[in-house]
């Protein structure tokens, strides 16, 4: 394991206010949550996304998250991921949100939540083969990261086993700044404020050819005529996903008829291992 200092007490100084939990996204990660009455939360950073109907835990790495906690959080113990100091099913659920790319080894982590958990494991992360976002139009970096950082949806089944895949629309007007939440509101990202809410630009480095042109694009009216389409949408799937895993006998897979996932334009898959290659059905 690294002796580096977490990336986020770097870069998660001004954290809790560019990253305000959008309540719509919290709606879903709690319905997925299902029954438990017990949450561990790993890689909790300030505190985004923990339901306050259930006895929540957090883990985070890096002290400056911790320090940014609104008072009345639910506590938390400073650790990782790859090392839980919690004892075999302690918890009736587990989450991860938005933090598995910053692991450093990521089935470790995954296999430390099995542990520590009796019933449902949920993710949201991003499939890196999603490459929907114009911004990698701009930015090709950004999708070479993705590609390099964020798992694919298949190793989830190989590291938990069968695993629902739902994919996660995010509102155009997402008051939580994550990468691509602005994928209606371009001129947020010539905003350095903006961009420092995301650790992607921080891993990126020089990003200003890329910039200048969209800044040139959203000056000559070209941005609004290629993503035109875009405009009259209220939410849009840039590729984030919830993903799924249950304990036998714990909580009922989510339902997918239900007027909860039809709201949220949930997209529903079944991955699984059958020992040839994780493959979905």
């Amino acid at each position: 394991m690294s002796n580096e200092p977490p990336p986020y007490d770097v870069i998660g100084v001004n954290y809790a206010d560019l990253r305000k939990p959008d309540p719509r996204i919290a709606v879903q990660i709690d319905a997925a949550l299902g029954c438990a009455k017990t949450v561990l939360n790993v890689g909790a950073g300030t505190g985004s996304y923990e339901p306050a109907a259930r006895q929540v835990t957090a883990i985070e790495p890096s002290a400056a998250m911790i320090a940014q906690r609104a008072p009345g959080s639910a506590p938390a113990i400073q650790g990782q991921a790859e090392a839980l100091p919690f004892a075999d099913n302690s918890f009736d659920a587990s989450s991860a949100i938005l933090t598995i790319h910053h692991w450093t080894d990521q089935a470790k982590g995954l296999a430390e939540m099995r542990r520590v958990t009796r019933g449902r494991i949920v993710l949201l992360t991003f499939d890196p083969m999603h490459k929907g976002s114009w911004l990698g139009d701009y930015l090709p970096q950004l999708r070479t990261l993705d590609e390099a950082q964020m798992p694919r949806m298949e190793d989830y089944a190989r590291w938990l086993g069968p695993v629902e895949i739902a994919s996660l629309e995010v509102p155009w007007d997402c008051s939580d700044g994550f990468l691509y939440a602005f994928w209606r509101r371009p001129e947020a990202y010539l905003d350095p404020r903006i961009r420092s809410g995301s650790s992607s630009f921080w891993k990126l480095g020089d990003t200003q050819e890329g910039l200048v042109r969209l800044a040139e694009d959203l000056r000559s009216g070209l941005w609004h005529e290629r993503h035109s389409d875009l405009l009259a949408r209220e939410s849009c799937d840039v590729g984030y996903r919830l993903v799924i895993a249950d304990s036998f006998g714990t909580c009922a897979p989510l339902n997918r008829s239900s007027s909860h996932e039809r709201t949220a334009g949930m997209d529903c898959r079944l991955w699984h291992d059958d020992g040839g290659g994780a493959h979905c059905r």
